[in-house]
């Protein structure tokens, strides 16, 4: 069977966005939908795949595009480039998942020196909007295609423009503008721009193609967790005009608020100019609103096509349109992106409006959304000085530095300070200063600007088109009202969720959604969907949520936003500050007596840490680590003591407990004695603590202790351990489950042996990730983790999204044999991952208990629990 790489807009349809990219698929179903969208054809991922590969591309395309263009042309009943009446074409990028401003778009192809004037006829003898056209083009195509620093064309412009409108250049203006730029094409080049229509075309589709692999866009689909691999459709599109007068125009409209979720029409909208000038927020943009006043027919028109849109799609849509002389078309839609606030109200609203289920509302919000909902905003009671206003484009509370570039932005960003990355307006080459900025601030520019979008899909805060400051760049100041001067390295503030703009540092408070889980949550449409949707994961999850806490504090925290148990309380962390001097006791101890004094001591501590945090969780379960780290953690640094003991004023003491750091010095204390080794080479220690919680437990009624055994590599270390633990118990008259953390790959190879000694297995996969792949976390995510991901070894760090390909298929067999070994295993994970929305599916999948993570996680991992066994139901009923 002959591969097909190219498809016409009636033959594709939504569902085949791994084929024809979004952009692609949902013109083809706009077009079978019967709404009015420029004819055109698309060239497949596979295309561009194959020609990443290779270097070439597949064989057959060439004559597939040429089929495609000549019926086209048949179509339009003009040719490409035609002299006396051209057709002219875009070409768009079009991956599968929205990656805005990222890849190459070229406009305009077809124009040249002769056929110019041919476009100028087509509109009525208009030479201004022809020759703008054709500058366009230039500048595009010279910039995208052939690599020439955009700024070579922008300096032209700008110095042409002299403080006007590029809409107040008349034709003339232009056409020396056109020449200027074909100049600067063969300054830079040593070639002619090319004239041929064709050769034009088939440069832009292979520089498209290209961008799938530009800094830009690896950065950006790295951010957002895009595989590498998917390459980018291209969509070749008959020209329609929004530049051609006052009488045309462009935008960009949502089919309701994509900030709140609010219903109701929201967009922005451009007279006389193309799509570019209206997501490059060079012009500012007027309401949507407005569109009624000036074009009421194509207004309707919109209105109409919008709400078919959303009912179709069943979801806020995202639109790019223009009006070429009072005639709608349709360029683009796509399900847009949101806020997190707006992604909670527009699922509920959704589903009163019998659009989805409420099954399909959880699956239509993340836990990384809800993570976003849950972080600070500003103090309303707190004194602010404003400066200025802008839109409000992406809520939220941002506090830091201003900087006036991108690479600024990374460079304080990477010195640990907080910025405000400011900006006339963003393009895509601002991408990693927007990642590295805390908020983003444009004096240019509308909601729907790149820097809007951009900052929205990252869950940035940001301001934009905040026309009362005057940004220079390359002072690297802004003036704001009141002739108030801010410069590089100013703090400033930025509210995301009003616009506006404020002088120093504004304190911040508690989300609401946090308050929410504090139980003291304000009545909102926010906080009612944000419960809602709660609920319902709540009650469709099969994985049971615990945290990690170490105080009465952190269980309790833990407990207001949902925890069901916790899943790891770290005894070490009891054995620090005052209580360094009872270690240091144990360590010093030369004999039984010694040592024995030493536990004695410790004991009635460890006893009321327990107690509080049995109280703290009311019955609910709690699995207690017994001590893990190697002892030389909880003493004094080994060079400090070693000054201290060469001193006059040096104790016996002193020179006793230099002598004993310097006998348990290890090379690599993370692979030495520690964990169940330490427990069992210092007799008492494991004992105290487990008399300590069976205490603890008899004091406090209802309270279920489970305790956890760590770094077991070997089941005879689990059983001399368990034996003791269980004795002491018995004696006590405690009941408790005795398991073990799968933290060692061997114990992980090994489950089936274990498992026979365990009643529960934690798996610990901070450890088990850095043993599985030969890291140490502490050192290697600071050395040369930003260069595994910019070679593309890692999409995502392995410490924040469970490896299942390595560290999963170690969890998989423990699962698999543990649960053979003893039917009633019972499973859960206590590592970093338990709160990373893609390893709770994972843990789901693997079919563990419960996840376990930190309180502030908690929310996130119920909301993710639940979403993944709607998913897994949704896949059954398929």
């Amino acid at each position: 069977m002959v591969a097909k790489y190219v498809y016409d807009f009636t033959e594709g349809n939504r569902n085949l966005k791994d084929l024809l990219g979004g952009k692609g698929a949902n013109l083809a179903e706009m077009t079978n939908l019967g709404l009015p969208v420029p004819p055109g054809f698309t060239i497949t991922s596979d295309a561009c795949r194959h020609y990443l590969a290779e270097g070439v591309v597949p064989d057959g395309l060439e004559q597939e595009v040429a089929e495609h263009l000549d019926a086209l042309e048949s179509q339009m009943g003009r040719t490409l480039g035609q002299a006396d009446d051209p057709l002219l074409v875009s070409v768009r990028s079009g991956a599968k998942f929205s990656m805005p401003g990222m890849m190459e778009t070229v406009l305009n192809i077809g124009l040249n020196d002769e056929s110019v004037h041919g476009l100028a006829k087509q509109a009525g003898g208009n030479d201004r909007f022809a020759w703008d056209s054709y500058r366009r083009l230039i500048q595009m195509f010279g910039k995208t295609v052939l690599g020439i620093d955009g700024d070579r064309f922008e300096e032209a412009l700008e110095a042409l423009k002299d403080r006007r409108q590029d809409t107040d250049l008349d034709a003339n203006e232009l056409q020396q503008l056109v020449e200027t730029f074909k100049g600067i094409v063969r300054e830079e080049t040593g070639k002619d721009f090319p004239a041929d229509p064709r050769e034009q075309m088939r440069l832009a589709v292979m520089a498209v193609f290209d961008s799938w692999n530009a800094p830009r866009a690896i950065l950006y689909r790295r951010q957002e967790r895009i595989p590498a691999d998917l390459g980018t459709a291209v969509n070749i599109v008959a020209m329609v005009f929004g530049n051609v007068g006052n009488d045309s125009g462009t935008g960009v409209a949502f089919t309701r608020d994509p900030g709140t979720g609010r219903q109701g029409l929201y967009g922005d909208y451009l007279q006389n100019a193309q799509g570019e000038d209206v997501v490059a927020g060079i012009r500012n943009t007027i309401p949507l609103e407005e569109l009624e006043r000036i074009d009421k027919h194509s207004y309707d028109e919109l209105l109409t096509i919008m709400e078919t849109l959303e009912n179709h799609y069943k979801d806020l849509c995202d639109i790019e349109f223009t009006i070429e002389r009072g005639k709608l078309w349709m360029l683009q839609t796509r399900v847009g992106k949101r806020t997190a606030a707006a992604a909670f109200c527009i699922a509920t609203q959704l589903v009163d409006q019998g659009l989805i289920t409420l099954d399909e509302a959880v699956t239509r919000v993340t836990g990384d959304q809800l993570a976003q909902l849950m972080f600070p905003r500003f103090d309303a009671a707190a004194e602010k000085k404003k400066i200025a206003k802008g839109m409000n484009a992406s809520p939220g509370a941002a506090v830091g530095k201003a900087v006036f570039s991108s690479a600024r932005a990374v460079e304080l960003a990477e010195r640990g300070e907080d910025v405000i990355l400011v900006r006339r307006e963003t393009n895509p080459d601002d991408l990693a200063g927007m990642i590295a900025a805390r908020g983003i601030l444009t004096s240019r520019g509308g909601k729907t600007s790149h820097a809007a979008v951009v900052a929205r899909g990252m869950g940035k805060t940001c301001v934009c088109g905040a026309e009362e400051l005057e940004v220079s760049t390359a002072e690297r100041t802004f003036t704001a009202p009141g002739g108030v001067v801010v410069s590089e390295g100013d703090v400033i503030s930025i509210d995301g969720t009003s616009g506006q703009v404020f002088l120093g540092e504004v304190p911040v408070v508690d989300s609401a959604v946090v308050e929410y889980f504090e139980g003291a949550a304000p009545d909102d449409d926010l906080v009612r969907a944000v419960d809602r949707i709660m609920r319902h994961a709540d009650a469709a999850r099969r994985l049971g949520v615990r945290a990690n806490a170490d105080t009465p504090d952190d269980a309790a925290r833990a407990r207001r936003f949902g925890a069901q148990g916790i899943g790891l309380c770290r005894t070490e962390h009891m054995f620090l500050g005052e209580r360094r001097q009872l270690v240091e006791d144990l360590v010093l101890a030369t004999d039984d007596a010694e040592r024995q004094a030493a536990l004695d001591a410790l004991e009635p501590l460890q006893k009321a840490d327990f107690t509080q945090i049995f109280e703290a969780m009311g019955g609910d379960p709690v699995t207690i680590r017994l001590i893990d780290p190697p002892l030389h953690e909880f003493l004094p640094d080994i060079v400090e003591l070693s000054v201290k003991a060469a001193t006059e004023e040096a104790t016996e003491k002193d020179r006793k407990l230099l002598s004993a750091v310097k006998r348990l010095h290890e090379q690599n204390p993370m692979l030495g004695l520690r964990g169940v080794r330490l427990g069992l080479v210092i007799p008492g220690l494991f004992a105290m603590q487990v008399r300590a919680i069976a205490q603890a437990a008899k004091e406090v009624p209802g309270a279920t202790p489970e305790i956890m055994i760590p770094l077991v590599a070997a089941v005879q270390e689990l059983e001399a351990v368990r034996d003791e633990a269980a004795g002491i118990l018995a004696e006590a008259g405690v009941e408790a489950l005795i398991g073990t953390m799968i933290e060692v790959p061997r114990a992980a190879l090994t489950a089936g042996q274990i498992a026979e000694a365990a009643e529960f297995f934690s798996f610990g996969t901070n450890d088990l990730t850095q043993m599985a792949w030969g890291f140490s976390r502490d050192d290697v995510e600071a050395s040369f983790f930003s260069n595994y991901l910019d070679l593309g070894i890692f999409g995502v760090s392995p410490f924040e999204s469970l490896d299942r390909e390595g560290v999963g298929r170690l969890i998989e067999i423990a699962v698999r044999e543990g649960r053979a070994a003893r039917p009633g295993l019972h499973l859960g994970i206590c590592g970093e991952h338990g709160g990373d929305p893609d390893s709770v599916h994972f843990c789901h999948e693997v079919g563990l208990d419960y996840v376990s993570c930190s309180p502030f996680r908690i929310p996130v991992a119920r909301l993710e629990a639940g979403r993944a066994a709607l998913a897994e139901t949704d896949s059954d009923t398929r």
